[in-house]
């Protein structure tokens, strides 16, 4: 019922689809670019990071090309169905959003320097939707793992809010949450470093073209 909105829905936990206990799928052991294994546990000392920021395609290939990022995965979060699959997130029935998980060391990139790259990455400010792809589960969002990551999450966004307005863009709809009791299920293997496989394959990730203040003196340093 969903799919005949004009405008897309989240579902209530009750009209969710129901899942499985277990997945339907194995997921690759190993990052087909970075070489390091895609499911935790990983070695101490690195950090877990969660975006969602449109199709994870183009999303996740942003992530891998960035130094310090240990391994990346692509997979849904923030909904209410257990180990979906890709075709029930993208009915709709599922709540998730198509997510990034970032496993980096923040002695090398800080998590900082990773939300100025999900800023810029895609345009934030378009709720149910990225650029021509239109569902519940492109909408942007930012799961956190602990304090200090929601602190650095909501002071990026309060700070690219301004120089978003600044130069005439809208409001920034991106959810900012906790990662827990929100689990991040891995997505089938041909999802995984699908760009990688498909050189010319479709990318949906554009920018607003706006520049984020948030880590520019970390980078530069």
């Amino acid at each position: 019922m969903f799919l005949n909105h004009r405008t897309p829905e989240l579902p209530t936990p009750e009209q969710a689809l129901r899942g499985r206990p277990v997945p339907e799928f194995t997921v690759p052991s190993r990052h087909a670019v970075l070489g390091n294994p895609l499911v935790g546990p990983y070695p101490e000392g690195l950090e877990v990071a969660d975006f969602a920021l449109g199709c994870f395609w183009g999303a996740e290939r942003k992530f891998w090309q960035t130094e310090g990022v240990w391994t990346t995965l692509v997979g849904y979060q923030g909904g209410y169905t257990e180990n979906p699959t890709y075709e029930e997130a993208c009915s709709g029935l599922t709540g998730h959003t198509e997510a990034v998980r970032v496993v980096f060391d923040p002695a090398v990139v800080t998590y900082e320097e990773l939300m100025k790259l999900f800023w810029e990455s895609h345009n934030p400010t378009q709720g149910f939707r990225q650029g021509n792809d239109v569902g519940t589960q492109y909408r942007s969002a930012v799961y956190t793992h602990s304090p200090a990551q929601a602190a650095a999450a909501d002071a990026s966004r309060e700070a690219y809010q301004k120089v978003l307005t600044a130069s005439g863009h809208k409001e920034i709809t991106t959810e900012i949450l906790p990662a827990e009791g929100r689990p991040f299920w891995p997505a089938e293997a041909y999802h995984q470093q699908y760009l990688d496989r498909n050189v010319n394959g479709y990318c949906g990730t554009g920018g607003t073209g706006v520049s984020c203040p948030i880590g520019v003196a970390a980078a530069e340093g």
